[in-house]
Formats: structure tokens, sequence, C-alpha cells
């Protein structure tokens, strides 16, 4: 399976402004296969922890304040070169860059505020789905 799946999860601010539905509608349009899905949210040690790769950057603690602030939609998604797709899908982090028709340039509003999270790598998308999903939630 390495290679085929990524972990995303859509934001606080795209679920606060109700575009679940259409993101996971581009997901899904674009060959997506959903194998693992929740609604929830994180904790402060839990978002520190699943952004500790950034904890020396000057904007973890704003990034682990945004997180925290309403709810995320975790998925496990499954496709064929699925991590490169899938950030090709989702676009440029600053949204302003996305190339048109990306996730991002469709729903992010800032650069922190993004609208999706997908794994940068195989073993990140690993690491991830595994943060949020045990063996019995995945299809």
């Amino acid at each position: 399976m390495n290679g085929n799946i990524t972990f995303s999860m859509i934001k606080p601010d795209a679920v606060g402004n109700h575009y679940i539905g259409q993101i996971l509608a581009q997901m899904t349009e674009a060959g997506f296969q959903i194998k693992a899905m929740k609604l929830t949210e994180l904790t402060v040690n839990q978002a520190r922890a699943f952004y500790a790769v950034h904890k020396d950057r000057p904007f973890y603690n704003d990034l682990v304040e945004f997180m925290t602030s309403g709810p995320v939609v975790a998925l496990l998604l499954e496709k064929e070169n699925a991590v490169e797709d899938f950030r090709t899908l989702i676009g440029s982090t600053d949204p302003s860059k996305a190339d048109k028709g990306t996730i991002r340039e469709k729903y992010a509003e800032s650069i922190q505020n993004n609208a999706v999270h997908g794994s940068d790598s195989n073993e990140n998308a690993i690491i991830e789905s595994d943060f949020f999903f045990s063996k019995l939630e995945r299809v």
C-alpha cells in the first residue's frame, strides 16, 4: 500500500465555512477513494504532537491555536501515486499562488487558513494516518 495512500485533513476554516461536501467531491472526482474518515476536534496536545516537526518554526504556536479552533475532518485516501497527486490537487500552501481549480485556490483564506492538509511524503502519509486511525477504522 506504500505510495497508494495519503492523509488529509479538512481544516477548521473550511469546516466552519461549510466546504466539507465540495472538498470531498473534488477529492473523489479526482479518483481518490476514502478509506477512513472522521469528524473530530484536536486537543492542544494532539495538535502539538501532530505538528511537532514544526515546533521550532515561528508559526508553530499560531498553527496549534488554529488547528484547535474548531472541528476537522481527518481522511485516509487511496489512489495510485496518492501523495504526489493529492499535493497537485490541493495546490500551493499560499492560496494566492495556487493553480486555478485547486482546493486551496477555491477554498483557502490565507497561508495559515489554507483549507486542507496533505501528507508531503509516503512515509508521512503512513505516520499521519496512524496518528488518526486505528486499523479497525479503515476500509
